[in-house]
């Protein structure tokens, strides 16, 4: 494994993080463990996870799996531990966004279902439009001098949101957002325009999520032609661009390289990318998803690459105005 700087902080972190998000739903308890037993074995030391993520077992379900496998003992300080605040985790008014009245209250049952007594990385999970940065900023400057949470990070945030958040962080002598988690993949590239440049002039490493556009950049034609996707999948999701797949799958077969790993290479190529999100459901997937970080595109690649799936072209303006 190989490891970066998490935006502008001392923070060191694996190249790929493991998400969560799946453990307890889609991944059962025992695999779950698995899964991060092995993460942890093959040098992943950053797990992303959301006090929301729980699936049809409850919001707080996927925190209080991985408190559970801390409580094996022996893992806890091994690993960067991210989890998330905002979205609605009970009936009551104040039971979401970012007021700080929630941020602390949310911090606290985090802690609780994590049976830790700190966050490395505390991360707002979506913007919240009525509440200013001077009550945000507040309630996590209380946190960090509690000891509770270390670093703060953003989560689908626009470019303005990130740069205003780090103003006003810095007003108060804060350190502000060291990251921003962004859906980002080879199908979706609009965070090109303006959230990356806007990392890279504020230092703040980006986290992509979905960086396989929900599984479509894992080799879905050729798992559709052996059976390994669900019925229908290939017509409901992908039919339109069946023509695009079909010359993606023929480069990474010309590559020697499975799809997936092609993609998430890519990626890693831009140094604002700091460790795209993997959800393996499986310890093989875990496994095979360490070869991305060994794989070196050249210029003739990445071009092909751009053709089969172009992007803005350009970061905002000059993308769209010269």
């Amino acid at each position: 494994m190989k490891y970066t700087h998490l935006g502008r902080s001392g923070l060191q972190v694996s190249r790929l993080c493991l998400g969560t998000m799946n453990f307890g739903s889609f991944t059962s308890d025992s695999d779950s463990f698995l899964i991060m037993d092995e993460s942890l074995n093959l040098g992943i030391n950053f797990f992303d996870t959301a006090n929301v993520y729980g699936n049809e077992k409850g919001v707080g379900y996927t925190e209080s799996l991985i408190g559970k496998w801390f409580a094996q003992g022996g893992k806890r300080d091994k690993i960067v531990l991210a989890t998330k605040v905002h979205n609605k985790m009970g009936n009551g008014v104040n039971d979401q966004k970012l007021s700080a009245y929630h941020i602390k209250k949310a911090c606290e049952d985090s802690l609780k279902r994590l049976q830790t007594d700190h966050i490395d990385l505390y991360q707002m999970h979506h913007i919240d439009r009525d509440t200013p940065w001077e009550e945000i900023w507040q309630a996590m400057q209380q946190l960090i001098q509690e000891g509770k949470i270390i670093y703060t990070g953003s989560s689908n945030f626009a470019a303005w949101n990130i740069v205003e958040a780090n103003y006003k962080a810095k007003e108060k002598s804060l350190l502000g957002l060291i990251s921003e988690q962004s859906i980002y993949s080879l199908l979706n590239r609009h965070i090109e325009l303006e959230v990356i440049p806007a990392c890279r002039a504020q230092g703040v490493g980006i986290i992509p999520w979905s960086p396989l556009g929900g599984g479509i950049l894992g080799g879905i034609i050729k798992k559709q032609f052996s059976g390994k996707t669900r019925r229908g999948e290939l017509d409901n999701k992908v039919q339109k661009m069946k023509n695009q797949l079909e010359s993606y799958e023929k480069l990474c077969e010309d590559l020697g390289e499975a799809p997936a790993n092609v993609t998430l290479a890519w990626m890693l190529k831009n140094e604002t990318i700091a460790s795209p999100i993997i959800g393996p459901r499986t310890i093989e997937q875990v496994r095979e998803t360490l070869r991305a970080v060994e794989i070196k595109l050249d210029d003739a690649t990445m071009k092909k690459l751009d053709e089969i799936w172009p992007g803005p072209g350009n970061q905002a303006p000059e993308a769209y105005a010269w």
